[in-house]
């Protein structure tokens, strides 16, 4: 099985690309690593940590999304519903909270989940974010848990990859006929 590191990008969109870089550069603290477009779009990527970005298409006509609360149902054609980025620690939690309350953003109390303590907000595109900071006496990645009082007979069979339920590859792309094809990134590896 392929192996992970992490969420390269998270691709939003905005319609102003000066605000977004405000909020998610100055106010949250992440750098602007790259920045590619033209005169009809843009596409900024800000760094969350070592491994993962968010990335933003700048795209003049597209309107915000309507406000929604996170973690509450709606009907409808939906894609996700909340953004959850990890910090360290509580001290991060309320050095965040203290940030967006001093810039007139509305900002949640921290939550305790049990397993993370979270605040949730909103980024000036309407995006619901929640950062979250670990509890350190409990690890669900090391030790998973199921509390789910009606878990489905799939979700019973553990927390690894299970084998057999799709088909295998039968004839891997040789080497040989492996083609990478350029795409507009391209850019970035030039000085």
């Amino acid at each position: 099985m392929a192996r992970f590191n992490g969420i390269n990008h998270l691709a939003m969109v905005t319609k102003d690309m000066d605000a977004t870089i405000r909020f998610w550069r100055d106010l949250i603290g992440m750098r602007l690593v790259a920045g590619l477009g033209g005169k009809k779009y843009k596409h900024y990527f800000f760094e969350i940590s070592a491994y993962d970005m968010i990335a933003f298409f700048e795209w003049p006509n597209v309107e915000n999304i309507p406000e929604k609360d996170h973690g509450v149902p709606i009907k409808g054609p939906f894609a996700f519903d909340h953004v959850s980025l990890g910090v360290e620690s509580d001290d991060d939690l309320w050095e965040l909270k203290d940030s967006l309350e001093a810039a007139g953003m509305w900002v949640s109390e921290v939550v305790d989940h049990g397993f993370i303590r979270s605040i949730y907000t909103f980024d000036p595109n309407n995006i619901p974010i929640e950062f979250s900071a670990p509890v350190p006496e409990v690890d669900i990645k090391k030790h998973p848990k199921m509390k789910d009082k009606n878990p489905s007979a799939i979700a019973l069979e553990g927390d690894k990859p299970q084998t057999g339920h799709w088909p295998g590859v039968e004839k891997p792309t040789p080497p040989q006929d492996r083609r990478v094809y350029p795409g507009e990134g391209k850019i970035l590896a030039k000085d």
